[in-house]
């Protein structure tokens, strides 16, 4: 069965200094990752932080730099960028418009979770 899931804007939960919508709980989904749509507000930007599991942020609107270990770069709707486990990362967002993106994360025990689930194991 498809399930259709709608981001709820009036919703967001403030977290890393943005506003987001996380993908689970999500009783229909069995997958082995996480994630949240992202809206970094005009002249914000996240928290920086770094932690054990791989991540992806696809650029969705607008534009804003990301910040990997002290080294800025440009990032754009449409860009897609992997961040490897334990590397310190930020997202700034300096123009007058927001900016949106989905963070997709992962780990070894999610996929271990996942499995289990898949094979019908109590996880």
């Amino acid at each position: 069965m498809i399930e259709i899931r709608t981001l709820d804007r009036a919703g967001l939960t403030r977290a890393y200094g943005l506003d987001s919508e996380r993908l689970l709980p999500w009783p229909a989904l069995n997958a082995p990752f996480e994630g949240a749509w992202c809206v970094l507000r005009a002249r914000t930007e996240s928290a920086p932080h770094a932690h054990h599991e791989y991540e992806i942020f696809i650029a969705m609107t607008g534009r804003a730099r990301l910040r990997v270990d002290g080294e800025d770069m440009p990032f754009v709707a449409g860009d897609i960028v992997h961040l490897p486990p334990g590397c310190t990362h930020q997202v700034v967002n300096d123009t007058d418009e927001d900016f949106e993106y989905y963070g997709v994360w992962w780990d070894g025990e999610m996929s271990e979770r996942f499995l289990d689930r898949h094979r019908g194991r109590p996880s």
